[in-house]
């Protein structure tokens, strides 16, 4: 069994977190007795610093009690400091894609990795995810954008030019949404990740950039978002409207079929739904985990998606 969708934080992360705590705006936060401590950056990103995202030993083993025999590590989007100057974002990429390296090769049985990337630019970007594959990293983990700029975007042309040439996958995680009318009850997380991924998705897929750089393996966390239930809509706009179908070949549901998705959707019948709409070998699994919205354990019915997106 894969687990194509889980996080780690490699102790020299932590490390350069602490040190750069002042730059980056870090805190540690008890919020309650029976949690650990939140980890705060810039002010935003928090989340529970659970012992499994920094033990690797524990990690492990919880991975193993649930069945899971490989596990596909990306590193946490709260981390991806796409907020911050340039070279504080470079320099916790190398950080990170390192640790991720020599953790890979001490359980090459057990692990395999993504890599993360300064997306604020996109030049040292695609260099930095060269220098991860080099290294054995299966591709990389991104953000629907960056810097206030689209993914379909021109600036972001010389990341994926490398990134198809690589043959990498590119998997793209929301980020909380900020939309204002989503500050209470969780809504940012519950509502606002899978929006994110909607309308990134949507971007990409009506942009045409698939048809362009065709070898990219994108990826599509939580099932896509949105966008598989509402591909009706999409069709009806594009047999209507130019500014919809001008830069596609097909209509969008067959676009649809080019994406890979994480089956990170707590639903069994919404698990069902994506499949039949894009092919079970498009649909890999994944948990999450150790967020606390992890599915645990994930489901692993498909072996079929894992060959396909990790092909040569």
């Amino acid at each position: 069994m894969y687990d194509f969708h889980t996080h780690f934080i490699p102790a020299n992360v932590i490390e350069w977190v602490k040190e750069q705590k002042e730059t980056i705006h870090a805190q540690w936060v008890k919020k309650e007795e029976n949690k650990e401590e939140f980890l705060m950056i810039n002010h935003k990103w928090g989340f529970e610093l659970k012992k499994t995202f920094v033990d690797i030993n524990l990690y492990i083993e919880e991975q193993s009690k649930a069945g899971i025999k490989h596990s596909v590590i990306s590193p946490i989007p709260q981390l991806f400091m796409y907020d911050f100057p340039e070279e504080i974002t470079y320099e916790l990429s190398t950080v990170y894609n390192d640790s991720l390296v020599k953790l890979v090769q001490f359980f090459p049985a057990k692990l395999s990795a993504l890599a993360t990337v300064p997306l604020n630019n996109p030049d040292q970007a695609a260099q930095v995810l060269n220098d991860a594959m080099k290294c054995g990293l299966k591709g990389v983990i991104i953000g629907p954008g960056a810097s206030g700029h689209m993914l379909s975007d021109k600036r972001f042309i010389p990341f994926f030019e490398e990134a198809n040439r690589l043959k990498a996958i590119v998997f793209i995680h929301p980020l909380l949404s900020e939309d204002p009318r989503l500050k209470r009850r969780m809504m940012p997380n519950l509502i606002g990740v899978p929006w994110e991924t909607t309308v990134c998705a949507t971007d990409i897929l009506l942009s045409g950039l698939i048809d362009r750089f065709p070898n990219v393996k994108i990826l599509f966390a939580h099932g896509g978002g949105f966008l598989p239930y509402q591909i009706g809509r999409m069709t009806k706009g594009y047999e209507k409207w130019p500014a919809v179908s001008k830069n596609l070949t097909a209509p969008p549901k067959e676009y649809l079929k080019r994406f890979w998705y994480d089956n990170v959707l707590w639903d069994q019948q919404s698990v069902e739904f994506l499949i039949q709409t894009v092919g079970e070998d498009r649909v890999v699994p994944g948990s999450d985990f150790p967020f606390d919205l992890s599915v645990w354990p994930p489901d692993s019915r498909s072996c079929r998606s894992v060959r396909t997106i990790l092909a040569d």
